[in-house]
């Protein structure tokens, strides 16, 4: 796979796994939009990728979560005169606690990221990828997206959603010139889990950005329609095929019950505006 003078957008691109989608690509020659709501952060980014590998770097400050966002972004690409070979649907967030406490518009606008955007975002781009033969379509999901979680019902919902589209899109597109595939990483360098109450021993060795990514390549390499990326991470992912679904509801409710009870948290990925600021929540 030859990233070389390819343009690759990034979605959530200033922190965690976006930034490291964008690192590694522009080591590897590609050109970069960067998308994220903190413009100043992608500017940064831009700037240094750009110096050190001689790279083009175009920064798009936006909050997919609004209606209408992705086809404005995809005017600002056209207007930018840039192919889109590589789309990376990082962006997304996840909130936490009893479904009934947690904010109806936080929880609608974490449909509307997780979700909403990454349907129109491969909507939009995928004509012209097939018009060119080729093309790929990498969308962050999550171990989440394994089983359902209690008091975070929306976010593994969505990131099964995710999960779903993207094999769905494999196989459509698979002797089209097109490569679908789903990035699902569990908890990565993040005190997500200390913050909604889950102990260390319950969550497992954390990984870092850096080498998930790494990861997601290699299976790219390898023509992988997903990647959980982790031995535990694995296993835990497939634990649903042994037992019950009432046990694994059983357990991973145990494992997310807020502190105290109930809980109403809002940790975001998509541009390091949270109290978790420089870390990435999956």
């Amino acid at each position: 796979m030859n990233f070389q003078g390819k343009w690759a957008l990034v979605t959530g691109a200033s922190s965690g796994i976006g930034e490291q989608f964008a690192r590694q690509l522009a080591k590897r020659g590609s050109h970069l939009v960067l998308v994220a709501r903190s413009v100043s952060k992608l500017e940064s980014l831009a700037a240094e990728l750009s110096k050190r590998y001689g790279i083009k770097a175009e920064v798009i400050s936006m909050d997919l979560s609004k209606e209408g966002a992705p086809s404005e972004l995809y005017r600002q690409c056209q207007r930018l005169n840039v192919d889109i070979e590589l789309l990376v649907n990082n962006a997304g967030f996840a909130t936490h606690g009893l479904f009934e406490q947690v904010s109806g518009e936080r929880q609608h606008e974490e449909v509307m990221l997780n979700v909403a955007a990454v349907v129109d975002m491969t909507h939009l781009f995928l004509p012209n990828m097939l018009r060119n033969n080729s093309g790929t379509v990498i969308n962050v999901a999550s171990t989440a997206g394994f089983q359902p979680l209690p008091y975070m019902a929306v976010y593994g919902a969505t990131k099964a959603f995710v999960l779903s589209f993207t094999e769905a899109l494999w196989w459509e597109n698979r002797d089209r010139g097109i490569q679908f595939f789903a990035l699902c990483p569990g908890a990565t360098d993040t005190s997500f889990f200390d913050v909604v109450g889950t102990e260390d021993a319950s969550v497992g060795k954390k990984d870092t950005p850096e080498r998930v990514v790494e990861a997601a390549f290699r299976a790219l390499l390898e023509g992988k329609i997903y990647l959980v990326p982790g031995v535990q991470n694995y296993i835990g992912a497939q634990l649903s095929r042994f037992i019950t679904r009432k046990q694994g509801l059983r357990l991973v409710g145990g494992m997310l019950r807020p502190k105290g009870g109930s809980a109403d948290h809002d940790y975001k990925n998509t541009d390091n505006q949270s109290d978790l600021a420089g870390r990435t929540i999956r």
